[in-house]
């Protein structure tokens, strides 16, 4: 019997196991929508106030889940507003599949309203982009844009579905399976290669492993965990990476890159192997590519193919998932004698700790140690900009916990929707793991309207808004390389403010956003945190509201001074860091 396309879409979404949905309504869309209200009890329909923090939300769920994120939005501008998450998904490797509605196909070409090539636009941040041309392949294209969402090297795939398919009738069977000419994902792992990487590793006087963030996509950690044990292996991991490995194991060394840390860095530069696994080396993890691990032979495994050898020319590349070949791995792994390697990493480590030296005002170290004291074992999700880096270098990290954050394309507005999608992922799955939101002044402004979200929705999470009145990671770069010359940073500047200000001073005026006043409106609770010794009582208070199922804001007062280190200047060394 035939049925109708919506209908369709509602049986391809339950055959796929979806359970939540992030949608957003309009015009092309309408007609989802209304087969969507007749199977409400089936989904958690999530209504977004923006469709970039839609999408952000559905990373967030899909990062904490696992599965595939949905989301559903209707032409044009509500299209084109997807872009930014879906290039944020494309880079960090998150699958997600995006509908899309479209005008009727009489009406594409002639500049309808509301009509736009959302898949020309998409075409190189997407692992797939299609606009549905006929009723009858309908099914068999939602099929193929959920298995290639979650398969091979994960991404977002894009249905953009005219609104006359949505009403025509055509066949009711969605297929179980799907096979793509052309789209063949790696599934195994080579042994042979993989046994030139292991020789590599035993004849090793310095091995290093360099983990990324395909060991959480593919939920490796365990398996690193106990290769790097077996095999008495240290460890550095990439941003992404963080949380690869529990940040109190005697393994673990640090992150590296251009905020890591001074003996992870210098680690690289002098291992004589550097295995790595789930990382595309970009150019925060490298620096300067003639100078990055200039001694090692290296390995190189990911998933995909065209990753590897892209950016550092590499001696063993391994094509697979990260948990198949750490598995094969594990049955040959054997002691190596590294002993004095790790007690050479532990001295650069005694000779450059990792520690901020203490301004006025909040120290940011202080206040990401106590979000991981009181928040042990949550999902922390991040914004993008110096707090960021502050919560990977001081927020530790152990098996229990995750920490979801936009690494490669660094999007502002990212971390409070996340953070509502992580929570929604958790209460799909019926657990109670807390989620702390990490952000900025200024990135919190950027989807700033997602409150409304997180309280109608009945998802809470607690925002630690770090507020140093300033853009503060481009404010450094003026600091450091553009002769103080602070333009376009100051959050509070004034059309009455001097011209080339060089900071802060007692004329500054008062900051022009209360964010207590802000989330009063919305019916959640504030707290302005301005001394230490309230940094632990605020954040207990606010875990506890959570766990009642109330959001809080905790706004911590920064010094403007504040700066990241240590720091790499882009295109330097790793070894060349400023430190103090």
């Amino acid at each position: 019997m035939d049925i109708t396309g919506r209908k369709l879409i509602i049986k391809a979404l339950l055959e796929e196991g979806v359970d939540t949905i992030f949608g957003y309504p309009g015009g092309m869309v309408t007609d989802i929508v209304d087969e969507l209200y007749k199977h409400e009890d089936k989904f958690n329909l999530i209504l977004p106030r923006h469709e970039q923090a839609l999408v952000h939300e559905a990373e967030g769920y899909a990062r904490e889940s696992g599965k595939v994120g949905v989301c559903l939005v209707t032409s044009g501008p509500g299209a084109t507003n997807t872009i930014t998450g879906i290039a944020d998904a494309h880079y960090d490797s998150v699958p997600l599949v995006i509908i899309t509605g479209q005008v009727s196909q009489g009406l594409i070409g002639n500049d309808a309203f509301q009509e736009v090539d959302i898949v020309g636009m998409t075409r190189s941040i997407v692992k797939y982009g299609v606009t549905v041309n006929d009723r009858k392949d309908l099914g068999r294209i939602l099929k193929m844009a959920f298995y290639i969402a979650r398969t091979g090297k994960p991404g977002p795939v894009l249905v953009d579905i005219p609104k006359n398919i949505q009403k025509a009738n055509g066949p009711s069977e969605y297929p179980q399976t799907v096979n793509i000419r052309g789209y063949k994902p790696n599934t195994s792992v080579h042994i042979g290669q993989l046994k030139r990487a292991f020789k590599l590793l035993r004849s090793s006087k310095k091995p290093l492993i360099l983990a990324g963030g395909g060991i959480h996509i593919s939920r490796a950690e365990k398996e690193l965990t106990a290769f790097a044990e077996k095999m008495q292996i240290p460890v550095v991991t990439t941003v992404m990476g963080k949380g690869a490995i529990p940040e109190d194991h005697p393994l673990y060394v640090g992150n590296s890159g251009m905020h890591g840390r001074y003996a992870a860095n210098i680690a690289e530069m002098e291992c004589d192997v550097l295995f790595s696994i789930g990382t595309r080396f970009n150019d925060r993890i490298t620096g300067d590519l003639n100078e990055f691990a200039p001694k090692a032979k290296i390995v190189h495994v990911d998933v995909d193919t065209a990753s590897i050898s892209r950016n550092v020319v590499v001696d063993v590349p391994v094509v697979s998932d990260a948990k198949l070949a750490l598995s094969n791995l594990l049955e040959w792994a054997e002691p190596l004698e590294t002993q004095a390697w790790r007690e050479e990493i532990a001295s650069w480590e005694k000779e450059h700790p990792l520690d901020m030296k203490k301004s006025k005002g909040l120290s940011p170290q202080n206040i990401m140690q106590s979000i991981g004291e009181v928040f042990e074992g949550a999902t922390y999700v991040t914004d993008v900009g110096q707090h960021q880096m502050w919560a990977t270098q001081f927020i530790p990290l152990n098996q229990a916990s995750r920490m979801i954050t936009s690494g490669g394309l660094g999007t502002m507005g990212f971390g409070f929707p996340a953070a509502i999608g992580a929570k929604a992922a958790i209460r799909a799955a019926g657990e109670d793991r807390l989620v702390a939101c990490i952000t900025g002044d200024g990135g919190m402004q950027m989807n700033m309207q997602e409150m409304a979200t997180a309280v109608c929705n009945g998802l809470p999470v607690t925002v630690c808004l770090i507020n140093n009145k300033y853009l503060g990671m481009v404010r450094q770069q003026q600091q450091y390389f553009y002769g103080k010359r602070y333009e376009l940073v100051c959050l509070n500047r004034r059309e009455d403010c001097p011209v080339n200000c060089k900071g802060p001073s007692e004329a500054c005026p008062p900051y022009v956003l209360d964010f207590l006043t802000w989330a009063k409106s919305y019916g959640v609770e504030a707290l302005r945190i301005e001394k230490e010794e309230d940094i632990l009582p605020a954040l207990k208070k606010a875990a506890a509201a959570q766990r009642e199922g109330r959001t809080m804001v905790l706004e911590f007062i920064v010094a403007t001074e504040e700066v990241v280190l240590p720091m790499v200047k882009g295109g330097m060394a790793n070894s060349d860091m400023i430190l103090k």
